[in-house]
């Protein structure tokens, strides 16, 4: 679960992590390091977005540097793609359950992680998405791009067979290519992280409560958010349809590092 859901507000933390192989971990504002043994002092801050995202998402911070975000893939909200003996489960409409992929969420049995920078910064160069989880959304299910296999743009014959998340299952796990408007709707909701680090919203900027008409070919600006004071880098989903109907999570490339989303089931 969520180590930091109340401590965050806090704004400063100091975590006591063993490297002995012990897996306990406490926190402390006053720690005699004259008596800790084996032991490494991590200081630094999270991100206050984090305490938005859902409970059974693992968030830790490493060192300094770098926090980990690790999930079982599995969203916290409703969907027709849940099993039916699931308490999530709601049935799609006669012609859409013609067009769904095969497979349940919780036939999942696995993790997805990621490590990502405390203060991601743009790169020099940007770097092409590719296929699979390219973000970890606050539901605790992953993002994806637009692209099914080939790397070709979802057609919509496939999009027909979505849920009202814009997601589907296959060939892993329940992801999103689209809007997931059971936590974002034409808002300036979070979304979750990118594996750059930096943070995706909804279509609305929450700094003006429009639509940002400032955006890079990333769907990317530096504004303030609901989450901090201070102008930073951030995604939007962007503001345009394919096939007149779906928002597209995330389209461009990674305006910062990426790190790999590993995935295990």
């Amino acid at each position: 679960m969520n180590y930091f859901t109340n401590l965050l507000r806090l704004g400063f933390l100091v975590f006591v992590v063993s490297c002995s192989g012990d897996d306990s971990m406490t926190t402390t504002e006053d720690t005699d390091t004259t008596d800790i043994t084996d032991e490494t002092i991590v200081t630094g801050t999270l991100h206050a977005a984090f305490e938005d995202f859902s409970s059974d998402i693992e968030i830790v911070l490493l060192d300094d540097d770098t926090v980990s975000i690790e999930t079982d893939g599995l969203p916290n909200h409703t969907s027709p793609y849940w099993s039916p003996t699931s308490d999530l489960y709601t049935a799609a409409t006669v012609a859409r359950v013609a067009h769904m992929s095969p497979g349940y969420i919780d036939d999942f049995e696995g993790t997805f992680a990621l490590q990502v920078s405390t203060n991601p910064q743009k790169a020099s160069r940007t770097t092409a998405t590719s296929l699979g989880a390219i973000g970890i959304a606050v539901s605790g299910a992953v993002i994806y791009n637009q692209n099914e296999a080939g790397n070709i743009q979802i057609t919509e014959n496939v999009a027909s067979g979505l849920d009202y998340n814009g997601a589907h299952t296959g060939p892993s796990s329940y992801h999103y290519h689209f809007e997931p408007t059971a936590f974002t709707d034409n808002d300036s909701n979070l979304v979750g992280v990118i594996a750059d680090g930096f943070f995706l919203y909804g279509r609305k900027c929450y700094s003006t409560g429009g639509y940002p008409t400032d955006l890079d070919s990333s769907n990317g600006h530096t504004s303030v958010t609901q989450y901090n004071d201070d102008a930073e880098y951030h995604y939007h989903i962007g503001n345009t349809t394919i096939y007149n109907e779906y928002y597209v999570n995330f389209t461009g490339d990674y305006q910062g590092t990426p790190y790999r989303i590993s995935g295990r089931n």
